[in-house]
């Protein structure tokens, strides 16, 4: 099982953070050790002082695939959940002034929340036009809706199968909406799909 993650899929998210509109998705992996499970809380680690949430829409991979085709990549999913990806901000920021990779800001243990997952047609059915949103102690910070992507679903799944064979049980990170924001010790994140609650937990 592999986590492949886009970044830079949203136009405002791009704004808030002064950066250009990609031509072409732009695509990292996190680690298993990035994994965090079951609504268990997630603990700042010690080399960031800026760690900031950002919550996007999963797609779990059911089948092999290889140089997807657009048409055919519905075919490679049945199942979305949500999840936060955890950004040492100030890190990332250094790396990307020195033209650095970001593993280490994006990829360290416990920076990958993944929620459980549900069937697509519990969440509306249409891939292109699913809302989801994060609340930070009980306030909306974060609104998303897929159909604001600049890299739609199945476009990053073909592009992502040009270099990356997909297997059963991949995690497709698609990217975050605007407002993402500053964590701290006691936070309580909620994320929803739609009105359905998907994760639940705190931040020590």
């Amino acid at each position: 099982m592999k986590i492949i993650a886009i970044g830079h899929n949203y136009r405002e998210h791009n704004r808030e953070l002064d950066s250009d509109n990609p031509a072409e998705p732009v695509v990292f992996l996190k680690p298993d050790t990035a994994l965090l499970l079951h609504n268990r809380p997630f603990y700042i680690p010690d080399f960031t002082d800026d760690l900031h949430y950002e919550t996007e829409l999963l797609v779990r991979i059911n089948r092999l695939g290889k140089h997807i085709a657009p048409r055919f990549a519905h075919r490679y999913y049945a199942e979305v959940g949500l999840g936060v990806d955890f950004t040492a901000r100030d890190l990332q920021r250094k790396l990307r002034a020195e033209g650095k990779p970001w593993e280490v800001c994006k990829a360290f243990d416990g920076s990958a929340v993944v929620s459980e997952f549900i069937p697509l047609e519990r969440a509306g059915g249409d891939i292109g036009h699913i809302r989801f949103r994060l609340d930070l102690n009980g306030r909306t910070v974060q609104l998303g809706d897929t159909a604001d992507m600049i890299f739609p679903v199945n476009e990053l799944i073909a592009y992502v199968s040009r270099f990356f064979t997909l297997k059963m049980g991949d995690i497709l990170f698609t990217g975050t909406p605007a407002g993402v924001g500053r964590v701290a010790i006691g936070d309580r994140l909620e994320g929803y799909i739609g009105e359905e609650k998907m994760f639940d937990f705190q931040v020590r």
